[in-house]
């Protein structure tokens, strides 16, 4: 009787390329606590701006928000969504998840860590359909400051 061989496992280095830095300014926000899921924040995004080497882009619309779950222990849950256009035009909808440790209470300066992902039909821009972006930040007074990284 032959034992099965163990495939060899491949190396899975991953790298964290720049993608782009974000500064997004939020209105006050609209908290409902105590609902079934945990307490809701929606923080409304009034504007914001990414920028990087590949691509400069600004909040397209009204329909930019976080939808904020916080849990038991103070854990946030982020869903993000919105609407970017580039400085040449090309609109780019920009969603992902995320995490943050609010156990200290809201306003504390924690960080917030997730994904990110792109949607675009322009052509100049459809390599960012085909990527998958991590990505941290912290609000000071009010704007989020943050950090995206295409994961190779």
């Amino acid at each position: 009787m032959t034992t099965p061989q163990t495939p060899t496992r491949p190396e899975l280095a991953t790298e964290f390329v720049p993608l782009a830095r974000g500064v997004w300014h939020l209105a006050e926000y609209l908290t409902i606590p105590e609902t079934p899921a945990g307490t809701r924040v929606i923080v409304e995004i009034t504007q914001g701006r990414l920028e990087g080497d590949r691509f400069r882009a600004s909040i397209k619309g009204a329909a930019s928000a976080d939808w904020l779950t916080i849990g038991p222990g103070g854990i946030g849950t982020v869903d993000f969504r919105g609407t970017l256009e580039t400085d040449d035009g090309a609109l780019v909808y920009l969603y992902g998840p995320g995490r943050c440790d609010l156990s200290g209470g809201m306003g504390r300066q924690s960080p917030l860590y997730g994904g990110a992902l792109f949607e675009t039909a322009d052509e100049r821009y459809r390599w960012l359909n085909g990527i998958a972006a991590a990505w941290k930040g912290v609000v000071v007074d009010g704007v989020l400051y943050d950090e995206y990284f295409e994961l190779r």
